[in-house]
């Protein structure tokens, strides 16, 4: 499972023009599903996640989690972060999980997160054409697999 994370002023998700979610300050997480992706992953990362001191303390230093800060989490799937580039210039998604797979543990992530917050998760759609908005705060931008746990 990999995650991209952006600490945002604002970040928000819209389907066929339609706004289905957004926040205030906090994290937006692209999410990748690989087809090895498990229980162990989802809890190591969400914990990860929220967990992060990433935001400013009082004296401007990130020491700060999401948690801490009271912020919220936007969460989007975003298969193409398993794109495989190594052979020629059409990426492969040979790992990224079928839905069948990566929707049941995306939304198992969805509620391990809402145990982790206070406030609700804001999603996108799973498989939909979204468009993303987002004020990048920082800009302040990490990259994580569970897979790799660096």
């Amino acid at each position: 499972m990999r995650v991209v994370i952006q600490r945002v002023k604002e970040a928000s998700v819209r389907v066929n023009n339609a706004l289905i979610g957004a926040i205030d300050s906090g994290l937006l997480v692209l999410v990748g599903i690989e087809t090895t992706d498990s229980e162990e992953d989802i809890l190591w990362l969400c914990n990860k996640m929220v967990g992060l001191r990433i935001f400013n303390d009082e004296e401007g230093v990130m020491n700060k989690s999401v948690q801490d800060m009271g912020g919220s989490i936007l969460l989007i799937s975003q298969f193409t972060l398993h794109a495989a580039t190594k052979k020629g210039n059409r990426p492969s998604y040979i790992k990224a999980a079928r839905p069948e797979i990566a929707i049941p543990l995306y939304e198992r992530m969805i509620d391990v997160l809402n145990t982790l917050l206070p406030k609700p998760i804001a999603t996108g759609s799973f498989g939909a054409d979204m468009q993303v908005s987002l004020i990048n705060d920082g800009p302040v931008t990490i990259w994580i697999d569970s897979k790799r746990r660096e």
